[in-house]
């Protein structure tokens, strides 16, 4: 298989969608099958040894939700071009959906095509490119490399795009360059420290960078809010999440400031949209909320 037909095909990979739901199945599935590649471990993986990798993939970086299904991406990147196959005692019909017994029952195994995992085996760079296009396509910054500790995949150091700083001054700006949560605003002379703009909506999903998609957080309240274990509500109102929980730090940089007000911007207009909120809820938040006291 050619790099460049591999790369057009894994770039190209349909993604279920429903609106702006997240279904980060099949880039998941890829990445963990990279690090399979990158370890030289061999080329299928058996379904029954794969699933509970892919299920704890899922669930610490998918969209919570009350069921979770690695079965649907192990069989339905078949569908997407030829760098993807299984193999089982009988042949599956890849446009149907198997229940994981079904597929351990027929001693299913998946990975990479003979061509595809020869090529990224010899082509490091290769490898790393795919990489990091998934992760800058379907997830945040803040996740990269907890995705990739995870999956067990060490990336070389390569020069990043680095998007312009016109979103993170205007938002840094609008919250008087603090963190919306804690008020952490520390200077190394005049350089603002590890105070960032997050986007509320992931700009992977189409989240614009505009200030009503922004909240200047600092470092640590930025990677939690990205993991979804607080959010807030439509009275900007921070929520943490019920499956947060910890002894050091957790009652001082959660617990504090659950079902208490965030430090609002300095003008309404810049006030974060009910809309990006709503999805942050929906879609990142590993809700429910705890308890909160008021109304």
């Amino acid at each position: 298989m050619l790099a460049g037909k591999l790369t057009g095909e894994i770039k190209n990979i349909r993604i279920w969608q429903k609106g702006d739901e997240r279904a980060p199945h099949k880039p998941l599935l890829l990445l963990y099958t990279l690090g399979r590649v990158s370890r030289d471990e061999p080329r299928l993986a058996p379904y029954s040894e794969a699933r509970e990798d892919l299920r704890k993939l899922l669930i610490e970086f998918g969209p919570y939700r009350r069921a979770y299904y690695p079965s649907y991406p192990f069989v339905k990147l078949c569908n997407d071009g030829d760098f993807w196959e299984i193999k089982g005692k009988q042949i599956l019909n890849t446009t149907k959906d198997w229940t994981d017994r079904e597929l351990i029952d027929n001693e299913t195994a998946g990975g990479f095509a003979e061509g595809a995992y020869t090529l990224l085996r010899n082509d490091r760079k290769l490898l790393n490119d795919l990489a990091r296009f998934i992760l800058d396509n379907y997830f945040p910054g803040t996740l990269h490399q907890d995705i990739l500790a995870q999956v067990g995949l060490e990336l070389e150091s390569d020069a990043r795009l680095i998007r312009r700083p016109d979103f993170r001054d205007r938002v840094l700006r609008a919250y008087e360059y603090r963190c919306a949560v804690c008020g952490f605003n520390v200077r190394l002379g005049d350089t603002l420290v590890a105070v960032e703009a997050a986007h509320i909506k992931w700009h992977c999903y189409g989240g614009p960078d505009h200030e009503v998609n922004g909240i200047a957080l600092c470092s640590l309240h930025h990677r939690l809010f990205d993991r979804g274990a607080f959010t807030l509500d439509s009275s900007y109102v921070l929520r943490v999440a019920e499956n947060a929980h910890g002894t050091c730090g957790f009652k001082e940089w959660l617990m504090r400031y659950h079902d208490h007000p965030i430090r609002r911007p300095q003008s309404p207009a810049y006030y974060p949209s009910g809309n990006y909120i709503n999805w942050h809820l929906r879609e990142v938040f590993r809700g429910p909320s705890r308890y909160a006291a008021r109304g």
